[in-house]
């Protein structure tokens, strides 16, 4: 790798450490949130669904509109307004005001994320794709260590608001980055909404689609509501809360390091079982629950296996779309982050369901039975690749 394209990884990651640190603070914040705007935890909750659906339904159209114009006056504008964004949450006094910012924000993230995968892809040596995306989606394990923790600690210390003033400052760090190092010649890609649209439609990015939606769904249902359940379950101060997000966060790194190893050597067929193993860590917090220690314990495998499908997915996306939509690449680019929210507005409203109607800790094997539909995905998925191959052997001989 050449020393531009270094530095452009670097910023790339540092672009999904800003836009993942924005998404993901809200969570350590809900309690604060609930309190001043004096609403129940689930509604304050669902700011989460909101964010993840919007992301989920406006990132696939609108990366298709944008995908005719180069991508560093695009991504430049699309940073600007993701800095806008945020500072319009950090001056929200109610939560109408709050919504409506976060879904401007939402949809910007997944716009941005799209472009940074296929910038990525575009201009790194095909040997290095995997681990150059491995890298950029580091950015939100780091958001998820560094950050999230960081935010929740300034939302705690001076309110929710000033949190979102942190990631707006972020945003401008990362805008003043992105100019220096993004390639100015990289052009957009001349075709119509609705060819491009098309892939979508594709059965076999459907199927794949929901294999990612319903892994992070099967952990949303946990992560979205792990305040309460480290407060009124494991009985954690709250001055520690931020503690074990920055836990999960370190943790969730090496899951982000598992996920570039099994995108070089045939992930598709290995996520049948991570994701089985999943299913189990999730269930065992129901078990594990009742101590401190062992609470913790599984709240740090299911950090574990959180990225291990990213890399795998955001290429196998790719390679689907070259096979069949060519002119789709930067749509493709979107799927894994779009997919991702799908699931974090599927978990985070089955976690509020549950918690409304059951126990609180009943979220971990509802987690769990979720993590084996993804499973039984990975399995058709798999088994169609391989009958594929098959047949153009037939064909070839």
């Amino acid at each position: 790798m050449t020393r531009h394209q270094k530095l452009l990884t670097l910023n790339l990651f540092l672009l999904t450490f800003v836009l993942g640190t924005s998404e993901f603070v809200i969570v350590g914040l809900l309690t604060e949130v609930a309190a001043e705007l004096q609403l129940a935890i689930s509604t304050v909750g669902a700011l989460v669904s909101a964010f993840a659906l919007s992301f989920a339904i406006g990132t696939p159209f609108l990366t298709a509109l944008f995908s005719r114009f180069a991508k560093y006056p695009l991504m430049l504008t699309l940073i600007s307004i993701f800095i806008a964004g945020n500072i319009a949450t950090a001056l929200s006094e109610s939560y109408a005001l709050l919504l409506v910012s976060r879904i401007i924000t939402a949809v910007i993230t997944g716009v941005l994320i799209a472009l940074a995968m296929a910038v990525a892809s575009e201009t790194m040596p095909a040997e290095k794709r995997g681990a150059v995306i491995a890298i950029v989606f580091a950015g939100f394990t780091v958001a998820s260590v560094i950050g999230v923790p960081i935010g929740i600690s300034i939302g705690q210390w001076g309110g929710w608001q000033m949190a979102f003033g942190f990631t707006a400052l972020l945003g401008v760090i990362s805008l003043i980055l992105s100019s220096a190092t993004i390639p100015k010649g990289l052009k957009g890609t001349r075709s119509s909404l609705k060819n491009q649209i098309g892939l979508l439609a594709h059965p076999r990015i459907v199927i794949a689609f929901f294999i990612p939606a319903f892994s992070i769904a099967a952990t949303y249902t946990v992560y979205a509501y792990l305040t309460p359940l480290l407060q009124e379950v494991l009985g954690v101060p709250e001055r520690y809360i931020s503690l074990v997000f920055l836990l999960y966060g370190v943790v969730s790194i090496f899951s982000t390091l598992i996920g570039g190893k099994l995108a070089a050597r045939d992930g598709i067929s290995k996520l049948r079982y991570v994701f089985l193993i999943q299913a189990v860590i999730l269930a065992s917090l129901y078990v594990s629950a009742s101590s401190l220690v062992g609470g913790l314990v599984s709240i740090s495998f299911i950090a574990l296996v959180l990225y291990a499908m990213n890399s795998t997915m955001q290429l196998y996306f790719i390679d689907l779309a070259d096979r069949h939509f060519p002119a789709a690449r930067d749509l493709a680019s979107s799927l894994t982050p779009v997919s991702v929210n799908v699931g974090i507005a599927v978990g985070s409203a089955l976690g509020g369901w549950v918690t409304t109607n059951m126990k609180l800790i009943d979220v971990s094997w509802s987690g769990g039975i979720v993590a084996v539909a993804a499973s039984l995905l990975a399995v058709v998925s798999y088994r169609l690749d391989r009958q594929s191959q098959e047949g153009q052997k037939v064909f070839v001989n």
